[in-house]
């Protein structure tokens, strides 16, 4: 089994051919040992030299003209007769030794007639076929029934069919085995980039053992690759905050009139959002921390009332309580982001937490210019700022759908995004309900 597991694919079908091989000739060999050896049941052989027997001595000694007839008069339901002047002697796939020596042996005046004795094709009428030289060379031939020669036949069949089994169990089996370690790769493959890697082991054919290992190779440099971008951006939005916390102490200090104070003070708040956001879409991209049990409703409302003691218009309606299991710092940060995204390019907006099914369906409304509907798609892209729904000073990198996405995504759920009839943008999570 060490041996057949290191085998390639064209040498394992190779094996299979060879197998089969075998198991046919096998199957062939018994078969024609045993047909050879077949005897029939004492009153079928006495039936059967007795028919000959007579049949040959009245055919013998009636006119040629007449010998076709006689033979057919001469037939029965199970034992049929034909005369032939000449011609070919009927043949068929398996001799029959055994059962020619039985009759020889109750019938010893057919001993000069040639008695020959076969085993009929599939399908064909009567079970056994035979015929007799009569003394003049012309050919009595018959077809006749043997009670247990179905058994015979029945081989044949298995014979015909068990190589054709064998192939398919085999195929069926070895085909499984190859493409098992490549299933195994399959699942592999959707976690790239989503978690830690782990090196699958190296099983199969040769060939599907170096694709393994490839991907094993691959999966680890992505898995660095995207290490040191994520770590490459926090570190650069690390480092960005110092210098910006300066500039807004010297900016303070520097003695300027108000109103240029304002604008850079605007402008370096501005600064502080974009590497916050950068952050967050660097970081939202998985993480480790187990899904918990919340209440997405009091999440939500929570937030709702935060917004509307700021004075800003923000209304809740639905549920006071739904529970889901979800990462509670991302799904907070996904919330936070669509009221906020709706509050600064509608003024308002309305919140409806319901459940469907299975599912908790949390949807934002809001009455603003919403997005063109070719752009629908666009918008959950990093870094893309639509102009039609936002001026060109807008603070922000084009990174909050992208952000909600991520996290919703996380959690196994449904991100929606569409233009309401009357105006603005309809967002709709779906997220799998808590089990009880």
């Amino acid at each position: 089994m060490t041996l057949f597991r290191r085998f390639g694919l064209p040498e394992r079908l190779l094996a299979i051919l060879l197998l089969v091989a075998g198991v046919d000739f096998a199957a062939n060999t018994l078969l024609f040992d045993r047909a050879s050896r077949f005897a029939l049941r004492e009153d079928d052989a006495a039936r059967v030299a007795e028919h000959l027997v007579i049949a040959s001595r009245v055919i013998e000694r009636t006119p040629q003209a007449s010998r076709a007839r006689v033979a057919r008069d001469l037939s029965t339901r199970r034992f049929s007769l034909e005369w032939r002047a000449r011609g070919p002697r009927p043949v068929g796939p398996v001799a029959l030794v055994g059962m020619r020596e039985q009759i020889l042996d109750v019938a010893t005046e057919l001993d000069h007639a040639d008695l020959q004795l076969h085993l009929r094709s599939i399908g064909a009428s009567g079970n056994i076929v035979g015929s007799v030289l009569l003394p003049d060379r012309s050919v009595l031939q018959f077809q006749t029934y043997a009670s247990d020669a179905w058994t015979l036949n029945a081989g044949r069949i298995v014979t015909l069919l068990l190589p054709t089994l064998v192939l398919v169990v085999l195929a069926w089996a070895l085909f499984r085995a190859t493409l098992s370690p490549l299933r195994t790769l399959v699942r592999a493959s959707r976690k790239v980039g989503a978690e830690s890697p782990e090196p699958i082991p190296e099983q199969g054919t040769g060939e599907v053992r170096e694709l393994i290992a490839a991907f094993n190779q691959m999966q680890q440099r992505i898995h660095q690759s995207m290490a040191d971008r994520t770590q490459s951006m926090l570190a650069i939005g690390h480092d960005l905050r110092t210098p910006l916390s300066r500039m807004q102490l010297r900016l303070e200090r520097a003695g300027l009139d108000p109103e240029t104070v304002e604008d850079m003070t605007t402008d370096l708040g501005e600064m502080r959002h974009m590497l916050e956001s950068l952050q967050a879409f660097v970081e939202s991209g998985g993480s480790r921390l187990p899904p918990e049990r919340i209440d997405v409703a009091v999440m939500t409302q929570t937030l709702i009332d935060t917004a509307a003691d700021e004075g800003r218009d923000a209304t809740y309606h639905g549920l006071d309580s739904l529970e889901i299991m979800a990462r509670p710092v991302s799904l907070r940060r996904a919330l936070s982001n669509l009221i906020e995204n709706a509050l600064h390019y509608a003024g308002s907006v309305w919140v409806t937490v319901r459940r469907d099914g299975a599912m908790a369906e949390i949807v934002f409304e809001d009455d603003g210019p919403g997005i063109p509907p070719e752009r629908l798609d666009d918008v959950l892209q990093p870094f893309v700022r639509l102009d039609t729904a936002r001026s060109r000073d807008t603070p922000g990198m084009g990174l909050g759908l992208p952000i909600v996405s991520r996290a919703i995504a996380l959690e196994g759920g449904v991100l929606q995004l569409r233009n309401r009839e009357q105006g603005g943008l309809c967002v709709t999570i779906r997220l799998p309900c808590a089990t009880t």
